[in-house]
């Protein structure tokens, strides 16, 4: 499970198991943890994060895309 960003109590992390999912990045907080899609960024699922949380959250995967697209070929490439 390769964290790939640390931010304000968020983790952003990858599954080693989910096969031929399409791209995408799990985020972790205290709350719960949720999923989104990388193209187009968007929510995929949520596991008990308020919604003004995920808004936040939001706006950090579309702030950190090339970061998260950079980290998630080099997962899927390993």
């Amino acid at each position: 499970m390769p964290t790939v960003l640390r931010f304000r109590g968020y983790r952003f992390h990858f599954y080693s198991d989910e096969g031929t999912e399409p791209p995408h990045i799990h985020i972790r907080c205290a709350e719960g943890e949720c999923k989104f899609w990388l193209d187009p960024i968007a929510l995929a699922n949520n596991r008990g994060i308020p919604p003004h949380q995920v808004r936040v959250i939001e706006r950090l995967v579309f702030a950190h895309q090339d970061l998260l697209w950079e980290k998630f070929n080099e997962f899927r490439h390993d």
